[in-house]
């Protein structure tokens, strides 16, 4: 075991797999020379040389197009987005053709294509730089979509985003490319969680909060200071946005009756929307109360000075438990 940061872990992950499989290229914009903006691919370019670690002009439709000719012809490219901002010229792309060539040719061209999104806010930059575009991607028949929280998922996850033949866009929460935590560098895809399933990141009886991404650790802060109200959250890292590992989303809420679900990204048409009305399909009968929601606001991304009023934090969660636990609320203000 390695104790490493989550961004280190990445940088491994990458190396690990170039190193087993001539076949897998990285490319984007100064990830060669400089080492990427976030220096994950820091070190790539000296070991596996110019050919296979790709400076590419800053035109993100062309990096996607040419890595879906590079998976074409039998390569496992991954791309890097600089900034979440930045995969808006490469939608088409990746929704038109990326999403559908597998469909399109019933099953004779598969896209082993990797597309890292560096996401999310809490980095005190401006917009472009501070978005949670996922709920466009997730809406995208075709594409796996991946959140890593913590170092071990990130090393283990992209791994089998690059292995995988489908292709997969993989978020990395950018205010957690600096927390540190124990990687096990020799764990085999064999041995690992799969890529689609959850992770209970805590255990407990009353709520279910369901998350991802950079939300999680926030969240498990949250379960920790319920617990001096009596409280017992069970805190669940959906890693997988799709598909939605649905299982274990069930078993914790037919346990506990209660949902909160919160996310970076915006509350219309949300990842959490989504899966708060396929609980309620599913759990109808098992909910005590109205599921809830905490997101950021329904704006564009705010300037750096106000993103701690935007992004949901500790005691935005705990009010939304409150919600769902009929307790008084900045909502009702009393309890139901």
């Amino acid at each position: 075991m390695s104790t490493m940061t989550l961004g280190a872990a990445l940088g491994q992950a990458l190396r690990r797999t170039m190193t087993d499989d001539p076949r897998v290229v990285v490319m984007g914009e100064d990830i060669g020379k400089l080492g990427g903006v976030f220096r994950i691919t820091d070190g790539l370019l000296d070991e596996f040389g110019a050919s296979r670690v790709i400076d590419t002009p800053l035109a993100e439709s062309g990096i996607v197009g040419t890595a879906i000719g590079l998976a074409y012809r039998g390569f496992r490219p991954v791309v890097e987005i600089q900034f979440d901002g930045f995969v808006y010229p490469a939608f088409d792309q990746i929704v038109c053709q990326v999403a559908k060539l597998h469909y399109r040719t019933r099953g004779q061209v598969t896209m082993p294509l990797t597309i890292r999104i560096p996401w999310g806010g809490g980095i005190g930059a401006a917009e472009h730089h501070s978005e949670s575009p996922e709920a466009y991607f997730v809406h995208t028949s075709g594409l796996r979509v991946v959140a890593a929280s913590n170092p071990q998922d990130a090393y283990v996850m992209l791994r089998q985003a690059i292995a995988s033949d489908d292709p997969v866009v993989f978020f990395e929460p950018k205010r957690l490319y600096h927390s540190k935590g124990e990687v096990d560098l020799d764990l085999s895809l064999a041995d690992a969680a799969p890529m689609g399933v959850a992770r209970v990141a805590r255990v407990g009886s009353d709520v279910t909060v369901l998350t991802y991404g950079a939300q999680v650790p926030v969240c498990v802060d949250a379960a920790t200071a319920a617990e001096d109200e009596g409280l017992s959250l069970e805190v669940i890292d959906l890693r997988s946005l799709s598909p939605v590992d649905y299982r274990t989303v069930e078993a914790s809420v037919r346990k506990t009756g209660r949902v909160v679900v919160t996310h970076e990204a915006a509350s219309e048409a949300g990842v959490g929307a989504e899966i708060i009305a396929s609980v309620t399909e599913r759990c109808f009968h098992y909910l005590e109360s109205a599921p809830v929601r905490v997101t950021g606001h329904d704006i564009p991304y705010p300037p750096a000075k106000l993103e701690r009023h935007h992004l949901p934090d500790l005691d935005r969660i705990l009010d939304g438990v409150d919600r769902a636990l009929g307790r008084p609320n900045s909502v009702t203000e009393v309890g139901s």
